[in-house]
Parts: structure tokens; sequence; C-alpha cells
């Protein structure tokens, strides 16, 4: 496993060298770390001018982002991770993930009233994601980073409709981090330093435990959980 290299002003944290690894992807020590969304053109230049971080994109053009909800989406990302797997540098990130139209399906099924609707979708995400994972086209990268808007205490990480902010941070919460600005410029510098901090922790169980993880996963199950902890140490 890759270990985590402190930016400047960062303190470095130890990490586990044990990996389970498919095929010939995560073979070098890099950490390479999944950009979650579709980050903006500043936050990724920024991202490009750093010394410790080498950024891997897309090599399809532009407009084929919506293809990332299909298998040659899934296959293009897959294929940007096995790029990031042969780079030496203290930091790969990775402006692509196999797993977005998985979650995009997932947010979708909980939009608008934050009741279930139709699962067929996301069931065939998880399907073409799963091929993919179980051939060896892809492993999951060390960690996800979430770019997200200053957080509102009104509404918890837990109780949005996210992917990965809900159920895949629910399975390994150090592999998931956040990265919060009120602008890009600002989003880009809590993303380096969040680079610069990232928690050890268990590495990722199967993709299979995933999904089944987010089938039974609802957004707010996080908050309603933590709330009720609370509630319990003042009775």
């Amino acid at each position: 496993m890759a270990q985590a290299r402190a930016l400047p002003g960062c303190r470095l944290r130890e990490r586990s060298t044990r990996r389970v690894m498919i095929g010939d992807v995560r073979r070098n020590p890099s950490t390479v770390v999944v950009l979650a969304g579709q980050p903006s053109e500043r936050i990724l230049a920024a991202l490009g001018s750093s010394l410790n971080v080498a950024l891997v994109r897309l090599e399809s053009p532009p407009d084929a982002a919506r293809a990332a909800e299909s298998a040659a989406g899934v296959e293009a990302a897959a294929e940007a991770l096995r790029r990031a797997s042969g780079i030496s540098a203290s930091y790969v990130v990775v402006a692509a993930d196999p797993l977005a139209g998985v979650a995009a399906a997932w947010q979708e099924m909980w939009a608008i009233t934050g009741e279930a609707h139709g699962s067929d979708t996301f069931e065939l995400r998880a399907a073409e994601a799963l091929a993919a994972w179980r051939a060896g086209r892809f492993e999951l990268p060390d960690y996800y980073l979430v770019l997200a808007e200053e957080a509102t205490p009104a509404v918890p990480d837990g109780a949005r409709a996210d992917f990965y902010l809900g159920p895949l941070r629910a399975v390994r919460p150090n592999r998931v981090s956040v990265a919060a600005g009120a602008s890009p410029e600002a989003q880009a510098a809590a993303l380096l330093s969040e680079l610069g901090s990232l928690r050890h922790g268990p590495w990722w169980p199967s993709l299979d435990e995933i999904f089944a993880a987010a089938r039974g996963f609802y957004p707010g199950s996080l908050a309603e959980s933590h709330a009720t902890g609370q509630a319990s140490l003042l009775t």
C-alpha cells in the first residue's frame, strides 16, 4: 500500500504496506486518490501545478463525461486508474471514477422526496462495475476525496443523498475524505490540505459488499445514529 506523504506544512502519518491486489493494478508506491464528482477546470489546474501531485484525466473528450454512466464509462475510468498505477509521485489524483455511474444512479433513487424510487438503473450500473472489477480491470483507489461547498450544520453529511458520503463512507470512514470550500480556489486549497492528512484505515471490502451496503443504506441513517447516541448520553 502506498505511503501517505506530507505536503509542505503537513504532518506525515504512518500507513500499512499490506494490500491484496487484483491483476496488474496498484503496484507502485504512490497514494492514488479519486476525485468524486466533476471538479472544475480551476481545481484541476491548481492540482496540476502542485509539485507533489500528478493529475490523471480521462483520455476521452469532455462530452464523453455522460458515458461515465455506462459500461464504456466504467472502462474509460478503469483505464485512467491503470495509468495512475504506473505513475511515481507522492499523490496521484484521478479525475475519473469507475463507480461514477453507480453513484449517480444511487443518488437518483433518493432524489426529490427522500423516498426510494426504482432501483433498476442502480442494479444495471452496479452489474457493469462489478463485471469490470471481477475481471481485474480496476482496483479501488487508496482514497476517495469529495469536493463540497462549505459544510452546512443543518445538513449533516449522512443526511445527504450522496453515494460517497453515505454508503461508501459508512463502510470505510477513513478512506473517504471531504474538501470543502466556498470557491473553487478554496476547494483546491482544502483538497491539497486533505491530501497531507489522509488517515490510515482498513482496506476496502469487496465491491459486492459495498453495493450490498448501498442497497440497505438510506440518507440520514448516519445522522440519526449520531443523534441517538447523543441523546443516550444525556439520559
